[in-house]
């Protein structure tokens, strides 16, 4: 069915109009009706998809009236049709009157000259008796009435003389060309309502928009579910009414963005960006758009689970940190302060005490939990290969350079942590460029001139002294202060007798999961643990519990085994009383003479208080 409709006067101009209108509009549907007959023929027929309907000025004018959801074009007067009527009909009278509902007949006024004719129009209101508009021209001198059906059938009722204006080829072609440009236009505005509806209808985000009133003119089906709130209850009512806690009307009212905002509406937690309408310095109203919060947290976690396959997140927390001496604990309830803060963190230890698990826990407990963990040891890469893993390149910037560039480590750790492990043995240029990232929140690719901002927060490790290490100019006293904001120091494992055991149990339940043996250890093994050293710390703790499994034909295991099994390891050897070192008899001495005061023996020795604590710990010297 055709969405383009012409309502005519009778069966003989509708088969006119077929004619006229076959060779390029034969789509156009053709129906006899006019004024009433067709208000009431068109309900129906707009409810069947009808968009468009032509008519002659009166019935036109009759269905814009009624206000019914159609498009109405006016078959036109033409100058044309007056020309016919006048020289077909050969009319006696020079005034001519033309009574009509249409206000304008294109190219009336030359008529006059051309025709040798006084021409006047009375312009019909909608309602007005035809037979007052006939007799008032009469009275102003008109010695022919023209016009349509129902004028002539006035004008004969007073036995005036008269003439029908009948609706010619140009007026019904023109009446067609312009219902189809409305057509087009209404289908191109059919497919942008469609296309915003689409985007409304399946956007993530619920869309709630406002015009200058206040009024609810749009309400997405995600605003519908996240808010709570029934489409069509919402849908032409004052925002105030149905969401008051969003003061959409504010933002219209002072045309000013209010963004990031989170708000409770019927139990739901939902992050707000609120934006005013404003086209050519006009106010049309506002738009919100929200989400709710849990729902942000899940992309968030489905964001973490990527960044965890490339290996960018931290595995251990607090809580997997084993121990209960003193020395564990406090540093434990130490590092849980640092986690508060986010400031940079050196984490200064042994070999194998733990550092790189108390920096996933400080990270794991910090604010930026959400976001990566990314762990490089400074030692492993050469100067020029870490340089780019850390800061990335250009394409192009070094022979052999992935041509597309690489993201450097910091950019990767946007929004979390980086872990400089064993940073004292990085070299003195990257030293520089870490200071400078330290130092202005940015970072630079290799081979690029572009700035980029991060935000990253900082912790590095090291087993070395790095105070020698600066005295040695091997390390920047500059980037030390840097780092060195907090400072975690981690006791070794021979000062944690009691927390010796417990590794043992938690290492050997690991590692023979599956195998049918419980290990015990005799007496004399657990003073054996108590007395050994532990240069390696915990990890060398945790490999001889491995060797244990792998080799022990009992499962009792005593000092012989242990004293034998530790001597297969290259350069191990069993607890000794070793050599008194000269470092260790400087601080023995010192620490007498001050009389175990740390402060003034640190400066007797020209040495921080801290370094000596470290010292102390390494050398296993007594508190005195």
């Amino acid at each position: 069915m055709s969405n383009i409709l012409f309502l005519l006067s009778d069966d003989a101009m509708v088969h006119y109009t077929r004619q006229v209108l076959a060779p390029g509009h034969s789509d156009i549907e053709l129906e006899v009706a006019f004024f009433l007959k067709a208000v009431e023929l068109l309900p129906n027929r707009i409810a069947q998809g009808l968009e468009i309907v032509a008519a002659r000025a009166g019935t036109a004018l009759a269905i814009k009236q009624a206000q019914l959801n159609i498009a109405v074009v006016e078959i036109p007067i033409t100058s044309f049709d007056i020309i016919r009527v006048i020289t077909e009909g050969r009319l006696q009278g020079k005034n001519i009157a033309i009574v009509t509902y249409s206000n304008m007949i294109l190219g009336i006024d030359s008529l006059t000259e051309i025709l040798d004719v006084t021409i006047r129009q009375y312009v019909l209101q909608y309602g007005q008796s035809f037979e007052e508009a006939v007799l008032a021209a009469c009275r102003n001198g008109a010695e022919v009435i023209l016009g349509g059906g129902r004028v002539v059938e006035a004008a004969n009722r007073h036995q005036l003389p008269c003439a029908l204006i009948k609706i010619g080829k140009e007026s019904l072609l023109q009446a067609a060309r312009e219902a189809k440009q409305i057509q087009q236009a209404l289908e191109i505005e059919a497919a942008k309502r469609g296309f915003f509806s689409t985007i409304m209808d399946y956007a993530y985000d619920g869309i709630v928009t406002i015009d200058q009133e206040h009024t609810i003119t749009a309400f997405n089906p995600a605003a519908q579910k996240i808010i709570k709130i029934n489409k069509t209850k919402a849908l032409g009512q004052p925002v105030e009414k149905i969401i008051p806690q969003l003061h959409l009307e504010r933002v219209a009212a002072r045309r000013q963005d209010d963004v990031h905002r989170m708000i409770d509406v019927n139990g739901a937690r939902i992050m707000c960006n609120k934006v005013p309408i404003v086209v050519n310095g006009k106010s049309f109203g506002a738009v919100a758009t929200f989400q709710d919060i849990s729902k942000i947290q899940q992309m968030e976690a489905i964001i973490r689970q990527e960044i965890y396959a490339r290996g960018h997140i931290a595995r251990f927390t607090f809580d997997d940190i084993i121990g209960r001496s003193g020395a564990i604990t406090d540093a434990i309830e130490t590092a849980k302060d640092f986690a508060a803060t986010n400031f940079s963190i050196l984490i200064l230890g042994e070999t194998g005490t733990g550092k790189e698990v108390f920096a996933q826990s400080i990270h794991n407990g910090s604010k930026r939990c959400r976001g990566p963990f990314v762990a490089i040891n400074c030692a492993a890469l050469p100067a020029h290969i870490l340089e780019s893993e850390l800061f990335g390149y250009v394409g192009g910037a070094f022979t052999g350079a992935n041509k597309e560039g690489k993201p450097g480590l910091f950019e990767i750790a946007h929004g979390g942590t980086i872990f400089l492990d064993e940073i004292a043995e990085m070299d003195y240029v990257n030293q520089g460029r870490l200071l400078r990232v330290l130092q202005e929140k940015t970072v630079v690719r290799l081979g690029s001139h572009r700035v980029l901002p991060i935000d990253v927060r900082i912790i590095a490790a090291t087993n070395k002294d790095l105070e020698s290490f600066i005295t040695d100019n091997k390390f920047r006293d500059d980037l030390y202060y840097r780092l060195n904001v907090l400072s975690l120091e981690l006791p070794p494992l021979r000062i944690r007798s009691e927390d010796i055991r417990l590794y043992a149990k938690t290492f050997l339940h690991e590692f023979s999961d599956g195998a049918v043996r419980n290990f015990t250890f005799t007496a004399d093994a657990l003073e054996f643990f108590a007395e050994y050293s532990w240069p390696g710390n915990i990890r060398e703790l945790s490999n001889l519990m491995q060797r244990i499994t792998a080799t022990a034909k009992t499962a009792v295991i005593d000092r012989t085994f242990l004293t034998r099994i530790l001597k297969t390891r290259r350069g191990a050897s069993p607890p000794a009383a070793a050599r008194e070192s000269r470092v260790e008899r400087e601080i023995k001495a010192a620490l007498a003479q001050t009389k175990g005061n740390y402060s003034a023996a640190a400066k007797l020795l020209g040495i921080h208080r801290m370094t000596l604590r470290r010292r102390m710990l390494k050398l296993n010297i007594n508190d005195y």
